[in-house]
C-alpha cells in the first residue's frame, strides 16, 4: 500500500473515525453504538493467536469493572465473525471467562486502516495476500468520540488490562476534579492540581493543597471521590 493511500495518523485529541461493521453482536454503527459512553477499542492481528487469546480472556473477566465506569469494550480482529465465534469458545474455556463484548470482523483491514493500526515496522508481518497485519493497539475514547489515549504493543508483549482501567480512572477523575495524576498513581493516592487552576481558586477548591513548587501542587483525593468508587 502506498503511503499516499494511508489516512492521516490519529493523534490524542483526534475524533475517532466512525464506521459500520459486522461484529459478534451484530452489525453496528460505531458512534451510535458508543451512545455517549466511554469506549475502549483494542485490536488483534488474527484469531487463534496465543498472546491475544490471553488478553481477551483478561478483558472479559474485567469487563464488569469497565461497565461500572460507563465504559464499553469492543475488540477487533482481522478475521470473519464466524472465525471469531470459534475463537471465543476457546477463550472462555482457557480463561474461565464469559466474553460478552463485541468483536469486529475486519478481514479486509478497512477499520484498521482508518485507525492507523497496520504494521509499519515489520514488512514481513503480512497475510497470504500480502496485506499488513493489524498491530495490537488500544484506543480509549471519551463520550464526545475524542481519542484520549493510544497504546501500541509489539506482538511479543501482552497488554495490561489493569493499566487500561487505571488510565480510564485517571482520565475520568481528572475531567471531574480538574486534576492530573502523578507517576504510578492509583485511586486514593494524592493527585496534582491542574496548572490551569490558578490562585485563589486553587486554595478554595483544594483547601488541603500542598505546594511543593509553584508548578507542582499536590492535594489529597480519597478513592471514594474518584471514578473507581463504583
Amino acid at each position: 500500500m502506498a503511503s499516499s493511500d494511508r489516512p492521516e495518523p490519529l493523534r490524542l485529541g483526534s475524533k475517532a473515525p466512525n464506521f459500520k461493521a459486522e461484529t459478534t453482536a451484530g452489525p453496528i454503527d460505531f458512534h451510535e453504538w458508543a451512545n455517549g459512553e466511554w469506549v475502549v477499542l483494542f485490536s488483534h492481528p488474527e484469531d487463534y493467536t496465543p498472546v491475544c487469546t490471553t488478553e481477551l480472556g483478561a478483558f472479559a473477566k474485567l469487563e464488569p469493572e469497565f461497565t461500572k465506569r460507563g465504559v464499553k469494550l469492543i475488540g477487533l480482529s482481522a478475521n470473519t465473525i464466524e472465525s471469531h465465534g470459534g475463537w471465543i469458545k476457546d477463550i472462555n474455556e482457557i480463561a474461565g471467562s464469559e466474553l460478552r463484548f463485541p468483536i469486529i470482523g475486519d478481514k479486509e483491514r478497512q477499520i484498521a486502516l482508518a485507525f492507523d493500526m497496520l504494521d509499519h515496522q515489520d514488512a514481513t508481518n503480512v497475510d497470504e495476500k500480502g496485506i499488513a497485519f493489524t498491530i495490537r493497539s488500544v484506543f480509549i475514547i471519551d463520550p464526545k468520540h475524542i481519542i484520549r489515549t493510544i497504546l501500541s504493543y509489539p506482538a511479543s508483549t501482552g497488554r495490561n488490562t489493569a493499566e487500561v482501567l487505571r488510565i480510564v480512572d485517571s482520565l475520568q477523575t481528572g475531567d471531574k476534579h480538574r486534576v492530573t495524576t502523578p507517576i504510578n498513581w492509583i485511586p486514593g493516592d494524592d493527585v496534582i492540581v491542574h496548572p490551569s487552576v490558578k490562585s485563589p481558586e486553587a486554595e478554595k477548591l483544594f483547601p488541603k493543597m500542598q505546594v511543593v513548587k509553584p508548578y507542582l501542587r499536590f492535594t489529597p483525593l480519597p478513592k471514594d471521590q474518584t471514578s473507581a468508587n463504583v
